[in-house]
This record gives structure tokens, C-alpha cells and sequence, in this order.
């Protein structure tokens, strides 16, 4: 595709291509702060309960700083069709491949924090051409990735105002600029909450939606998280879900409260690489377990270490450690409160998520729910390390749609 100019009345719109060339200097600048890092003494305890371990981190800094090559990942970006569009005076990044198969269902798939588009990459072709990942050609999507406001090769926004509703606008605009007159929305994490809010703004565009991190917390259920009381008569996945949701509320949303109220005063994350990685790596238990495993040399987890540092020398190398926090401030709901929606959605709750919502939640929240699912693994960084499955549960959840 190259660049095109759309007229809606007199003005132009462009979507322009777009590849990166990072400069050498850039890559040499990032190893030398990396060799430059100022280490604090090692935690006074044998577990992860104070934060990232100091072992881990001198792991990632090692292999970052010595072995890891940002142009493999360049060049495997760079070969995807990538592009860039203006909407609502800002610049938003993103990937479109479309499949190759009549009929397939468009989608726009948002990520989280501190994902990037690089946590959807192996999942573009098992949804764009699905006959050869084990489907049918009736389960092809087109597919739109793009970068959230602040994040990746997208533009930092210079105003207020970019909040979850936002965003569900300008995504609507992208697919309609696209040609797309109906397509469906996909996101986890942040995504998630795109997702919800498009499905309530409910575009007559919009088909359905799928997330994979649901929004569920009525107040019956924030009162049991909060207290600790949970009644007798719930179900054995209720109680787990407020156990779950009682241990991220202890231990694993500091980096939610520091972005959602002093964004700007995490200057450090556009100072030094090695703060940057930790603050990125200590978003859940479950995932951090998963990311220092690869770092002592075992990827059953399904991430590499390449994996991890293309994720974070993304953040680094665009300087958006702090930008892509401000959504966090931006956003002035609970992101899992009860979505209270009524267009077609699906879900899949992973077990390994922050939280694994139940089907007795859900339905809930999701009034005409076309698909629900308990995976027997995978967690928040789904797409990422189980991109097969992922493509499955999107298949599975979006039939019923097409």
C-alpha cells in the first residue's frame, strides 16, 4: 500500500507508510547507559515480595548490553506493512495485514501496558491466514494493530483529553479510514478497556468485541474484595477470583497509583534503561515469574529473552516510559468495574491472568455474550506466549459474529 490521500469535504487525509531506521548512535548511547547503571544492593530477602531481583535484572542487563540486536526485531517489523495516520491532531502508528481470504473479518486489536505491538506480532499470521495454523478460511481476519496514543512509533499527545473513550473514536476512524464499514475490537490490559468503551459508545460499525481481560467488579464484589467476607454461597471460582484480586490489590498496583496520579514525576524511565526494564517487568507475579525464567535460560514459558528486550528496547528507544503512562492519569473510572455492555462479546479468562473472571461475573457485565472460556493456561501476555491458542480463542469467539 503506499501513501494515499482520503478527502472527507476539502481536507486531505493521508495514511502514510512508514519504516523505522533507528539510528547506530541511538543503539550505542543504549549500551552505554546500560554498562553505566548504578546497581542498588540486593533485596534483604530470597523471594520477589520487595520487587524485581537484583539477579534478574543483572541478567536482562548483561544479555541487553552485550548480546541482544535491536535489528532483528527492526527488520522483522519493517517487514510488515506499517503506517501512519493523523487523527485528532495526532499522529497513530499502526500495522495492517490483510488476509488473503475472501471474507475475512476485519479487526482492530489494541494492546496494553507494558505490552506494544510487539506483544501481537506472532499472532498475525495465524489470524490473517488461518488454514495454515490449523483453521478454515472462514476464520481470516484483516487485521489493524496500532500503537495507543503515547506508545511505540505513535505520537505523544500534547493536550489532555486522550482517555479510553477517546481513543475508542479514533479507532472507529481508523477502520472506517481504512474502508472497513463493520469489523470487530480485540484488546487485553488497556486494550481491554479500549474494547469496553467502543462496545458502549456502541458505532453501528462495531459487530462485537472480544477481551481477554475482562471488566467485571460489580460493587456487591468490590464490598467482598475489600472486607474479606466473601459469602458461603459462592462458587469455587468466585472465591478465587477475590482471593486474586485481593493479592493484586496488596501487592501489584503500585505502578498503577504512580502513573494514574505523578506520571510526570517518573523522569527516571527516560534516564536510565535499567530503571525503565524493572518498571516494566514488575506489572504481575505471574508474568514477571514467567520473564525471569527466560532469563535463567528456560523459554517454556513461551517468551525469550529477545522477546523481552524488543518489548522494552521499544519503550526505550521512542522515549515513552513516561508518555504511555498518562493514560493510567487520564482515566478517571475502574477499569474492571462492571462493563455493563449490550453489543455481541466474547471472552477468554485466562487462568494466569490478574485476575480469572468467572462466567457468573461476566454474564453480568457482558449482557449478549456469545462466548465465554477458561483456557487451561496462558495469562496476561496471552497473544505473546501462547499465539496459537490466543488466535483459537479469537476464532472460537468471533464465529458466531461473521
Amino acid at each position: 500500500m503506499t501513501e494515499a490521500a482520503l478527502h472527507t469535504g476539502n481536507a486531505p487525509i493521508t495514511v502514510r507508510p512508514f519504516r523505522m531506521n533507528i539510528p547506530e548512535a541511538d543503539l550505542a548511547e543504549l549500551r552505554q547507559r546500560i554498562k553505566a547503571t548504578r546497581w542498588p544492593e540486593r533485596e534483604t530477602v530470597t523471594d520477589d515480595s520487595q520487587g524485581v531481583q537484583l539477579a534478574t535484572i543483572q541478567k536482562l542487563a548483561s544479555y541487553w548490553g552485550k548480546d541482544y540486536d535491536w535489528r532483528k526485531c527492526e527488520a522483522k517489523l519493517n517487514a510488515l506493512p506499517q503506517f501512519v495516520t493523523e487523527i485528532d491532531g495526532v499522529d497513530i502508528h499502526f500495522i495492517h495485514v490483510r488476509s488473503r481470504h475472501a471474507n475475512a473479518l476485519p479487526i482492530v486489536i489494541t494492546q496494553g501496558w507494558p505490552g506494544s505491538i510487539i506483544e501481537h506480532l506472532k499472532v498475525i499470521d495465524p489470524l490473517t491466514d488461518p488454514t495454515a495454523y490449523g483453521g478454515t478460511a472462514s476464520d481470516a481476519f484483516h487485521l489493524v494493530i496500532p500503537s495507543l496514543p503515547g506508545y511505540g512509533f505513535s505520537a505523544k499527545p500534547t493536550t489532555t483529553g486522550w482517555d479510553p473513550a477517546r481513543i475508542a473514536r479514533a479507532w472507529i476512524v481508523l477502520m472506517k479510514r481504512l474502508g472497513y464499514a463493520q469489523f470487530v475490537s480485540q484488546g487485553g490490559d488497556w486494550g481491554a478497556v479500549v474494547s469496553n468503551v467502543m462496545a458502549s459508545q456502541a458505532p453501528p460499525e462495531l459487530l462485537g468485541i472480544h477481551v481477554n481481560l475482562p471488566a467485571t467488579i460489580t460493587p456487591a464484589i468490590e464490598k467482598a474484595i475489600v472486607s474479606g467476607k466473601v459469602p458461603p454461597d459462592w462458587s469455587a471460582d468466585e472465591q478465587l477470583a477475590v482471593k486474586q484480586l485481593q493479592d493484586l490489590n496488596a501487592k501489584h498496583l503500585s505502578y498503577y497509583h504512580m502513573y494514574a496520579t505523578r506520571p510526570q514525576t517518573l523522569a527516571g524511565l527516560a534516564d536510565s534503561p535499567i530503571g525503565l526494564a524493572a518498571w516494566m517487568l514488575d506489572h504481575d507475579a505471574r508474568s514477571y515469574a514467567l520473564i525471569a525464567r527466560a532469563f535463567d535460560g528456560q523459554d517454556d514459558g513461551g517468551l525469550t529473552r529477545d522477546d523481552v528486550l524488543d518489548n522494552i528496547t521499544l519503550y526505550w528507544l521512542t522515549n515513552t516510559g513516561v508518555s504511555s503512562g498518562r493514560i493510567f492519569w487520564e482515566t478517571h473510572f475502574n477499569i474492571l468495574g462492571a462493563a455493563n455492555i449490550s453489543i455481541p462479546a466474547a471472552v477468554s479468562a485466562f487462568p494466569d491472568e490478574i485476575y480469572q473472571a468467572p462466567q457468573s461475573w461476566t454474564e453480568l457485565a457482558y449482557h449478549k455474550l456469545v462466548y465465554y472460556n477458561r483456557p487451561d493456561r496462558g495469562g496476561h501476555y496471552a497473544a505473546w506466549t501462547l499465539p496459537q491458542l490466543f488466535s483459537e480463542e479469537l476464532r472460537a469467539g468471533f464465529r458466531a459474529l461473521r
